[in-house]
């Protein structure tokens, strides 16, 4: 026994990594028009920050699909016979982990860090999370991590459930490497959250997986939120080696009752109290203020924030928006507020060297002087994204993402339809280790960095433009849904191009009005001054700000000190 708890720590303590993630699955019950939502955040501005799109296949037999590691950085895949954006010049091929068959035909997706959305508007979200137990791959041993799960379920399923038992089946053939995940599935109907760790045997891996009841809303938010494995349930699935591995290690006893999954393979917090499950809390609490709950639970092995909640109103695409661009604002965790926010209130808090963040878990050895609170929206995110299935569409015109860069208080989400036959070049190519102003992250990435020169002045001109944008937006997809609709009826051959066609053309123009914005903001707001009325005109600083400054004692004089 303590040779394998020995080889298990042994393991962990040489592994960290760099992820993590907020993501929201809202029922189709709890929508106000009736779609199923996902949304996730990929925090990690750093890694790649592409949104490609993958085209469906056709395999003959005796084909092996190969699988990738867990690599996010640029370029995250090299691999021309994924997608034709994944051929990346000047960059030898990735090496695959391990292979597994081929089905005869897989569905086209968007793909990122993670899968988001395939053609049959099956959709997927992901954060990372806290587990006791972490394992480097092992080829022909352990090749499964959630990205490439995430990736094989879209590639090969229509329905949520059969992608969570697709994965539960990978994961216990192939092998589970890495962080605890969690994997959000839904379709036009139904949703399941996933989550999954390494088995302290190093073999196969643990998963559990529950259906989220019609007219609530799952937050998830960098710890696991399944807890009782109810094994009588035909809303939860899970892996049969759960109960013997918990057991053999001693990490639970068939006498205590039902396993609780959260306390059998979680360490609880990610990085420091309250920098997962307060996130938790501002979402239910924004949703529904009513459940009056309580924003100082520390760890969930106490006290626990329910599983799924009823919304106070039923939620729209754009409440979705405003959820993942929230820092507490007005509450008593308000980040636009304090000395920290700086004079002109910037809610932004960057990483100190000595910082725990993302998935970079803190070790015993670690020293972390302090900590910031933790938002739904953080400087650091890479791109957002909402998508929607909605099942009273066809697949190609129901299903919908909207994808934003950067981070989401200074993105404008844009929306592609599932039957879309590719993104824009500008989506798919492009890394953020160059200035390079065709790659569509980087006007969204520069007008967030811009803005913290005069944070106060220039988010209200960016939430002007984001409002005007995407109110325009919505308005106009009812507008395209319905020509694509006598399109699919009356000339299905010609739906792809109108859909990839309208999609390619608003977002070119999005990055356009971006730009434009962002040298109204370089004009506007130069060297300190107000200059949109009158060129020149004095800003100064917020009088509040001064009075904790060295401002009221003037200057020193003559080497003397300022009184």
């Amino acid at each position: 026994m303590l040779k394998k708890i020995f080889s298990v720590l042994l393991i962990f303590s040489f592994i960290h990594f760099s992820d993590a993630c907020t993501t929201i699955l809202v029922t189709k019950g709890a929508s106000a028009d009736g779609s199923m939502m996902v949304s996730h955040t990929d925090d990690n501005e750093f890694a790649d920050q592409r949104i490609v799109y993958v085209p469906a296949g056709s395999y003959g037999k005796n084909y092996s699909r190969p699988v990738f590691g867990s690599n996010c950085n640029y370029p995250r895949i090299v691999n021309k016979s994924r997608a034709p954006a994944y051929n990346t010049p000047g960059h030898k091929g990735t090496i695959p982990v391990g292979y597994i068959e081929q089905v005869p035909r897989t569905y086209a997706y968007f793909d990122a860090n993670y899968g988001i959305m395939n053609e049959h508007q099956l959709m997927s979200g992901e954060c990372t999370c806290n587990a006791k137990v972490m394992a480097i791959p092992e080829y022909g041993k352990r090749i499964m991590f959630s990205p490439e799960l995430s990736r094989i379920a879209l590639e090969r399923c229509k329905k949520a459930k059969d992608a969570v038992i697709l994965v539960g089946e990978l994961i216990d053939k192939y092998g589970y490497f890495g962080t605890g995940e969690t994997l959000i599935f839904a379709d036009a109907y139904e949703g399941w959250v996933m989550e999954l760790c390494c088995s302290p045997d190093l073999e196969g891996g643990l998963w559990v997986a529950k259906k989220v009841p019609d007219g609530e809303v799952f937050v998830a938010a960098n710890e696991f939120r399944i807890r009782e494995i109810e094994t009588d349930s035909p809303d939860m699935l899970y892996s049969k080696k759960i109960f013997k591995m918990a057991e053999e290690y001693g990490w639970w006893a068939p006498s205590e009752g039902k396993l609780d999954w959260l306390k059998t393979v979680s360490l609880g917090e990610f990085h420091h109290p309250y920098y997962s499950l307060r996130r938790v809390w501002r979402i239910f609490s924004i949703i529904n203020p009513a459940l009056n709950l309580n924003p100082w639970v520390a760890d969930s092995f106490t006290e626990e924030y329910p599983f799924s909640i009823m919304p106070a109103r039923k939620l729209a695409v754009k409440d979705m928006m405003a959820l993942h661009r929230d820092h507490f604002e007005g509450t008593e965790f308000d980040m636009a507020k304090g000395i920290a926010a700086g004079p002109f209130s910037s809610p932004s808090r960057y990483i100190g060297k000595y910082d725990s963040i993302g998935g970079l878990l803190k070790m015993p050895e670690t020293k972390q002087p302090g900590a910031w609170e933790r938002p739904v929206c953080v400087p650091y995110t890479g791109y957002s994204y909402i998508c929607q299935a909605r099942g009273w569409l066809p697949d190609p015109i129901g299903g919908v993402m909207w994808a934003g860069f950067d981070v989401p208080h200074a993105t404008c989400y844009m929306p592609f339809y599932a039957g879309v036959s590719d993104l824009p070049k500008s989506f798919q190519y492009g890394s953020v280790d160059k200035i390079d102003r065709s790659f569509a992250w980087r006007v969204f990435n520069f007008t967030a960095n811009w803005a913290e020169l005069k944070y106060s002045y220039m988010i209200k001109d960016i939430q002007a433009k984001q409002n005007e944008i995407e109110t325009s937006e919505i308005s106009t997809l009812q507008v395209i849904d319905t020509e694509a609709l006598m399109l699919y009826q009356q000339k299905p051959e010609n739906l792809k191009k109108y859909l990839t066609n309208y999609c390619s053309e608003n977002a070119e123009k999005v990055i356009r009005e971006w730009w434009g914005l962002a040298d109204s903001l370089i004009v506007n707001y130069s060297s300190g001054y107000l200059n949109a009325k009158r060129p020149g005109e004095r800003a100064g600083y917020p009088q509040e700000w001064l009075e904790k400054t060295e401002y009221r004692k003037g200057p020193a004089v003559y080497g003397k000190p300022a009184n």
